[in-house]
């Protein structure tokens, strides 16, 4: 099993700090992953009648949450593949209100996301496991920050942890 050790000091923007600290009980981003596993499963018997809950005024609903997920973890595996490829054309970053705005997520059925959210993860973990120590110190730009594509493994799985949380604290799912 490939390990992907934790990025260095200056391998990502520091506003992804907050991402990495959900994930740092793991010494290997792919033990993140797996841990996720379950909440993957869960996610799968979650009931439509919660899908459009939301706990405050003008917060993204359960059905956009996972959705948001997906699109990010689908962004952020991009940035993966073209750093880890030796891509050095800089990335923009983007506006995931925005994204929201025009995604659809709520006129689908709370299961359909959840299924794009899986499919989106079995692609995240097909790239991520076929990764040498090379490709994972390959670095390139993304929204004006010099990044590593091992970052971008470990961002991922911090990205999908801190909405996981966030689902189960605010939500309750």
């Amino acid at each position: 099993m490939t390990t992907i050790a934790k990025p260095q000091a200056g391998d990502h923007a520091p506003a992804f700090q907050a991402y990495l600290n959900d994930v740092a009980s793991f010494s290997n981003a792919l033990d993140a992953y797996d841990a996720q596993e379950a909440t993957l499963t869960a996610m799968a018997g979650w009931p439509e009648a919660k899908a459009g809950y939301r706990y405050a005024e003008g917060k993204w609903s359960v059905r956009e949450v996972v959705g948001h997920m997906a699109d990010t973890e689908r962004i952020m595996t991009y940035r993966l593949l073209r750093f880890a490829r030796g891509d050095e054309t800089p990335l923009a970053g983007f506006d995931e209100n925005a994204y929201q705005l025009k995604s659809g997520f709520e006129s689908r059925p709370l299961a359909s996301v959840v299924t794009e959210l899986r499919a989106v993860r079995n692609a995240t973990l097909a790239l991520v496991r076929s990764l040498d120590a090379a490709a994972l110190d390959h670095a390139g730009i993304a929204n004006n920050h010099r990044t590593t594509t091992r970052a971008m493994a470990w961002i991922a799985a911090g990205h999908f942890q801190h909405h996981a949380d966030i689902l189960k604290q605010r939500y309750g799912m």
